[in-house]
């Protein structure tokens, strides 16, 4: 009884967000590429959302996706001010096992791969251009959560002015493209777990930045 009414909790505000957008559920499948029977049973309380299904609801419908997630009934955890998560592995597989919607395995390592794939991408032209032109627009999108924005929003200021050394500017740029891009570690839909492999990359690149010799222990 409670998923049904969570349910209709997304379908109703599945229904007013396509109402206020003048969108079809036909023209939604086509945004969405999801079919339009999946969405009508979705919105009906038929059939319980699929994270994937509410990532593309929330990107086509330009709204944070975690408002789609409580309204579809997912619980997850709120967000830990306690600063030691960014720092401890364990912590942060603990929490991904409790959520429930994410049974991918989450690895330091695969972190760095991305960082160091991300480096001479963000010293492009279209790397900067990226870094530029989305990076508040993402902020926005995450509102804010976590220390970790504060410490990305200072990268952010001095790429931007181009403050600092070439390595420096090459560590900061791919904290930043990490940050922005929707592909990485954990999906941002899981929404607050979502951000915690962002916060353990600028930890990673602070470490960098700080000359410290181990920096991918955390």
């Amino acid at each position: 009884m409670a998923e049904q009414i969570s349910e209709n909790k997304l379908g109703l505000l599945l229904k007013e967000l396509l109402k206020e957008r003048s969108i079809s559920i036909r023209k939604f499948s086509e945004m969405t590429s999801i079919d339009a029977a999946s969405i009508s049973r979705i919105i009906n309380g038929k059939r319980k959302a699929k994270p994937e299904h509410l990532q593309e609801f929330a990107r086509c419908l330009d709204i944070p996706v975690y408002e789609l997630f409580v309204a579809a009934g997912y619980e997850l955890k709120q967000k830990q001010e306690n600063t030691d998560i960014y720092e401890s592995l364990e912590s942060i597989q603990s929490t991904l096992q409790a959520s429930g919607v994410y049974n991918d395995s989450f690895s330091i390592e695969r972190i760095k791969e991305k960082l160091q794939n991300y480096q001479q991408y963000s010293q492009t032209d279209e790397g900067k251009e990226n870094i530029l032109s989305n990076f508040e627009t993402k902020v926005q999108k995450t509102g804010s959560i976590g220390p970790f924005i504060n410490q990305l929003k200072g990268m952010f200021d001095k790429f931007r002015m181009r403050k600092g050394t070439t390595l420096e500017l090459v560590i900061m740029g791919s904290a930043l493209i990490y940050f922005i891009t929707a592909v990485d570690v954990m999906p941002d839909y899981l929404f607050p777990l979502g951000y915690l492999d962002d916060a353990v990359a600028v930890k990673l690149s602070l470490n960098l930045l700080n000359g410290k010799n181990d920096i991918f222990n955390i």
